[in-house]
């Protein structure tokens, strides 16, 4: 089965794309919904000053700002309708996969099923209206405390925004679930994506002008392209790498046949964590820098302005820490979405087990060593991909939007958008396979 898999995966071809209608109706949902997104961004919030906005967003653009500005595609820096973007669901969605850690009735929901699981994302919507909710009413505030930005101060202001910002956030989330239902991808990841995207011509256009201004040099703007194809080239080697476990299956006699054993494996991925941890790290770092911009900076302590300075961009403190997040974040999380008891009790349950290792709580913890042993090896390479740019924007002043996490997930989601392309374009082979096999043993039938 594996190697017919392989062999027409090697065989996909655009006549194989041109008869699959269903993937070009899929393809065609998810470009139109990208293009609702992008629209959006455009839209703004009612009762903003732009023009003042646009001022006071330069200032603390280096901060939080940016980055969240980065995920909604720009949204933030024109104050649209999904200046929230999408970050309040998946803060929420993390929220609720710790919670089913820890809370014992949310994880015997878990383990119910797909009726568990319909409640768990009920109550991740909730969560995501209550994150949404309060992270519009202290952008609403934050507003009002700068200068001219707002038109015309005041719970009514507070109000439409908090409605606007939340609903932007709800709609959004519906729209990648529905991209995820009928169109390609994970519809949140494609989101994301598409805002990033959306930034990276102006961001090469604004490299290209420093070279054009003798800022750069023609010699680093042709490293910066090396070294942004070679983190690429590592960024796919170390996301498709797995680590895959032997798996065996103990004969079995039904009625007076005699099986054969099977074996398949229990793959490992080297980055099980995913982009969260470079995200989570960037995030909690460039927090206070962001609080200190709101702040008049001449009423802080002598301490807290140097610690503000060593948390800049490039600095040695930030580097060390930036690392130390990262690495701490990929154990979190990996801890959170894989439980190898779990694993354990399922291939006890269907019969199978790993050579060597009594099923159970032994084989759980074989699978927890080597779960350790290849996360240390993901956090190491997500630590060089991240730290390489930072190195590179502190350095020579390259746009944000070219830093590893947006390097990371561009990759990620592209690899994983063209995998799942193929997995239809396999099915629909498999489809066509099966048809011709009945018609001719209707023909011979004859």
């Amino acid at each position: 089965m594996a190697s017919a898999a392989e062999q027409l995966a090697s065989n996909l071809n655009f006549a194989a794309f041109a008869k699959a209608e269903d993937l070009k109706k899929r393809i065609w949902f998810t470009l139109g919904a990208l293009l609702v997104y992008r629209i959006g961004t455009y839209i703004p919030m009612p009762g903003i000053n732009p023009e003042a906005f646009a001022q006071a967003f330069q200032q603390q653009s280096g901060g939080v700002l940016g980055m969240f500005n980065m995920f909604a595609g720009g949204a933030v820096e024109r104050m649209a309708i999904f200046a929230l973007g999408i970050m309040p669901y998946i803060s929420a969605s993390i929220i609720m996969q710790l919670m089913t850690s820890v809370v014992p009735s949310l994880e015997q929901l878990k383990k119910e099923g797909e009726q568990g699981r319909k409640v768990i994302n009920q109550y991740t919507r909730y969560g995501t209206v209550l994150l949404a909710t309060v992270q519009a009413y202290g952008i609403a505030v934050g507003l009002e405390s700068g200068a001219n930005i707002v038109t015309d101060p005041g719970w009514f202001f507070r109000i439409s925004a908090v409605i606007t910002l939340v609903g932007g956030t709800m709609f959004l989330m519906w729209l990648g679930e529905q991209i995820t239902a009928r169109g390609i991808g994970n519809g949140i990841s494609l989101i994301i994506f598409a805002g990033i995207v959306a930034g990276l011509p102006s961001a090469i256009g604004a490299t290209l002008e420093l070279g054009r201004t003798g800022a750069l040099s023609t010699g680093l703007i042709l490293a910066i392209i090396v070294l942004a194809v070679a983190v690429i080239a590592v960024i796919v080697f170390f996301e498709r790498a797995q680590r895959r476990l032997l798996i065996q299956y103990p004969k079995r006699q039904v009625g007076n046949r005699m099986f054969q054993g099977d074996t398949s494996h229990l793959p490992l991925k080297l980055n099980t964590a995913g982009v969260i941890p470079p995200i989570f790290a960037s995030s909690l770092l460039l927090l206070p820098a962001t609080i200190a911009g709101f702040s008049d900076t001449a009423t802080l302590p002598g301490w807290a302005n140097a610690v503000l300075a060593s948390l800049g961009h490039g600095q040695p403190l930030f580097m060390i820490l930036y690392a130390a997040l990262i690495a701490f974040f990929a154990f979190f999380y990996t801890a959170i979405v894989f439980n190898p008891k779990d694993t354990a009790d399922q291939l006890k349950k269907h019969s199978g087990f790993i050579p060597g290792y009594r099923p159970g709580e032994r084989t759980a913890e074989y699978i927890d060593y080597v779960l350790t042993r290849i996360t240390v090896v993901g956090a190491i390479y997500l630590v060089i991909v991240c730290l390489l740019p930072e190195f590179l924007i502190s350095a020579t002043g390259v746009p944000f939007y070219l830093g590893g996490t947006s390097l990371l997930i561009v990759v990620s989601v592209t690899l994983d958008t063209v995998s799942q392309v193929q997995g239809h374009l396999i099915a629909h082979q498999y489809e066509g396979l099966i048809k011709k096999s009945k018609l001719r043993g209707g023909k011979r039938g004859r």
